[in-house]
């Protein structure tokens, strides 16, 4: 996931960033300097810390002192399978000390910059099905358009079986807290900077094939379901089992367990249809299992929803904290000290926020 970003994991954790030449290298370490200073007591610089990697200082190896790395937060590092986008952010991607030619070369490399407040530089999708990685590099988000960067950028968000509209969900609402900040701060204008997106893509349920959902909603029951014995199997993924006390279903979701458990036949009497309820044990799975909604989102009409619960599990629709999503500010290499609002980091924020929301709208 590293290599995305053209930098190296340290196995403490955090990532190493080469220093640019100057002026950039000394620029972004400078920044750095400034928002981690132990001394700040800036609260506009101290609530930027939350919107940025964990800054460690500068490193260099033993054998080659003159080599200097920024020390940072590895914000991959808490994920299973971690989807991984880089946005660079802002209408102008030149910063206002650049020459005519260097003005040129960014805006020849993406003309739409000005209209569109964004560019997608990279993105890497985790597939469920195929249990691999789908990488797009910056000439993927080079030919998006205006007409087509809304599915260019929903790419990031599909799993091969499901649009994760939870990841987005809470996407938009950390980048909405970025832009929040921008709207309150006239110290800083950012160029060339970008947004990192990381989300999950551990997602449990999404080992259901969709053939068998469909199937599951044709048949109002999951195939299988009605054969004998005591332990069914519905097509190597869901085992059904005995149902416990009350009738609810006890669903152990744990690391790299890919099954899940519904009832088995005996508690699908009408007394049971409504203590059908979903018990997590182990909370640290509780987003995955939870953005497993995707499914009945995604690929299931709203009147087959209630049937399914009938007779499956019940899929808790509220979710009481947000999928597990980061969002971090990266890349500061073209920052500035400035007098008035960064009104072309601003525009992009809003513009990524409009795309996102409209693709969780349709």
């Amino acid at each position: 996931n590293a290599s995305l970003l053209g930098i190296l994991q340290h196995p403490d954790g955090t990532v190493l960033k080469q220093l640019q030449p100057p002026p950039r290298g000394p620029r972004e370490q400078e920044f750095y300097n400034k928002v981690y200073d132990s001394d700040c007591c800036d609260s506009i610089l101290l609530e930027l810390r939350e919107y940025l990697p964990k800054y460690f200082g500068v490193w260099s190896p033993p054998t080659a002192p003159n080599d200097t790395y920024l020390k940072l937060e590895d914000v991959t590092r808490k994920f299973n399978k971690p989807c991984i986008m880089d946005v660079k952010i802002g209408q102008k991607s030149y910063d206002p000390y650049a020459s005519a030619e260097k003005i040129q070369q960014q805006v020849s490399k993406y003309p739409l910059m000005e209209e569109i407040g964004f560019l997608v530089l990279g993105m890497r999708v985790y597939h469920v099905s195929s249990d691999s990685y789908e990488t797009q590099n910056q000439h993927y988000g080079r030919s998006l358009t205006k007409e087509t960067v809304k599915d260019g950028i929903s790419k990031f968000f599909h799993n091969g079986y499901c649009l994760r509209k939870d990841a987005i969900a809470a996407s938009i609402q950390k980048i909405e807290k970025i832009l929040k900040w921008f709207e309150g701060q006239q110290q800083l204008n950012f160029y060339a900077s970008s947004l990192l997106f990381v989300y999950e893509g551990l997602c449990q349920a999404t080992t259901v094939r969709l053939s068998d959902v469909t199937l599951a909603e044709k048949r109002g029951v999951p195939k299988g379901l009605l054969s004998g014995g005591d332990i069914l199997e519905y097509n190597n993924n869901i085992h059904v089992i005995n149902s416990t006390e009350n009738g609810k279903i006890e669903a152990s979701v744990s690391k790299g367990l890919s099954k899940f458990y519904a009832l088995h036949k005996k508690a699908y009497s009408k007394r049971h249809h409504s203590q059908l309820s979903l018990k997590v044990e182990n909370l640290e799975q509780d987003n995955m299992w939870k953005s497993s909604t995707c499914i009945t989102q995604e690929h299931l009409n709203g009147n087959v929803i209630p049937q399914l619960e009938k007779v499956f599990c019940h899929m808790p629709t509220e979710r009481k904290e947000s999928a597990n999503v980061e969002v971090r500010m990266i890349d500061f290499a073209h920052v500035f000290p400035s007098n008035t609002k960064d009104e072309g980091y601003i525009y992009g924020l809003k513009n990524l926020i409009t795309v996102l929301q409209n693709i969780l709208d349709n």
